[in-house]
Parts: C-alpha cells; sequence; structure tokens
C-alpha cells in the first residue's frame, strides 16, 4: 500500500487557519459587542447611578440643614425651657417669701388688734367706773344741793332774814358765801 497520498497540506492549514482566523474574527466581534453593549449598560447605570447619587447627596445636604436648623431650634428651646424653669423657681420662692411675710404681718396684726381690743375692754371698763363714780357724785350733788336748800329755808325761817347760799362750780369744788339780806 501506498500511504503516501498526495496531500495537500499547505492548502489544508491554510484553510484551517482562514476558519480560526474567521472563528477568531466573529469571537473578537462578539466580545467586542458584548463588551461595548456592558459597556453601554454599565455607562447608564453609572449615569442614573451618579444622578441617584446627586439626588441623594442633595437630599443629604438639605436633610442636613434641616437637622442643623432642628438643632438650633432644640438648643434654643432648651434654653428658653431652662430661664423659664428659673422664672418659675424664682416666683416660687418670691412667692413663698411673700405668704412667710403676710402670714409674719397677719400674726402681728392680729396680735395688735388682740391687744387692741384688751385695750378697749379696759378703758370701757375704766369708763364705766368713772360713769359709776359720775352717776354716784351726780347723786351726792343733788342729796347736797336739797340739804343745803333744806338749811337754807331752816336758816330764813329760824333767823328772820333770808339766807341765800350760792352754789358754784369750780374746779376745787363748792363755794358757800352766806350774804345776809336786809329786808
Amino acid at each position: 500500500m501506498d500511504n503516501s497520498r498526495d496531500l495537500d497540506l499547505d492548502g489544508i492549514i491554510t484553510d484551517i487557519k482562514a476558519q480560526y482566523k474567521d472563528v477568531a474574527r466573529r469571537s473578537r466581534a462578539e466580545a467586542q459587542a458584548w463588551y461595548e453593549s456592558k459597556f453601554e449598560e454599565l455607562r447608564v447605570t453609572a449615569g442614573r447611578n451618579a444622578d441617584s447619587l446627586r439626588e441623594t447627596k442633595n437630599k443629604i445636604a438639605e436633610l442636613t440643614r434641616i437637622v442643623q436648623r432642628l438643632n438650633g431650634e432644640v438648643r434654643s428651646t432648651k434654653d428658653q425651657r431652662c430661664k423659664l424653669e428659673a422664672a418659675v423657681a424664682n416666683a416660687k420662692q418670691r412667692g413663698e417669701t411673700a405668704i412667710k411675710d403676710m402670714k409674719h404681718k397677719l400674726s402681728e396684726l392680729e396680735t395688735a388688734l388682740q391687744q387692741s381690743k384688751a385695750d378697749l375692754a379696759q378703758q370701757l371698763h375704766k369708763y364705766q367706773e368713772l360713769m359709776n363714780v359720775k352717776l354716784a357724785l351726780d347723786i351726792e350733788i343733788v342729796t347736797y344741793r336739797k340739804l343745803l336748800e333744806g338749811e337754807e329755808s331752816r336758816l330764813s325761817a329760824k333767823e328772820g332774814f333770808p339766807v341765800n347760799i350760792s352754789v358754784c362750780h369750780s374746779q376745787g369744788g363748792l363755794t358757800c358765801s352766806p350774804e345776809p339780806g336786809f329786808a
């Protein structure tokens, strides 16, 4: 047998090379298309993500400003609350002091009222005693006047001439002056 056939190895190799080049070219074209489609998808996704990131950054900045403003308001409100609590405590302390002072003054006034009532009762008692003495003296004066008038009429009847006894009111008491009368 003759195994030596005339094979065109160069042609076969050229065909195979051409097939491999064609396969490589198609694979490269597919890989390039796949790469470009993936790159385009990633670029679109990156653009969306960049827009989303910008929006998120803007929202974060806005929220940061809101948080800072709210923190300022909270601090201001806390300061105001502290001031109000101090004012309430101060007013409460002043109120308690005023109540103590008023209670003390009320106690003093009640003591003064009781003392005034006692003084008034004592003066009323003295007034009643003086009125009783005055009434007794008035009765005595009336009695002495009647006695004097009786003595005057007795003397005038006995002596035969009129006797005039006058009663004078002075600071020291009575003054009597018998004046003989000539008829």
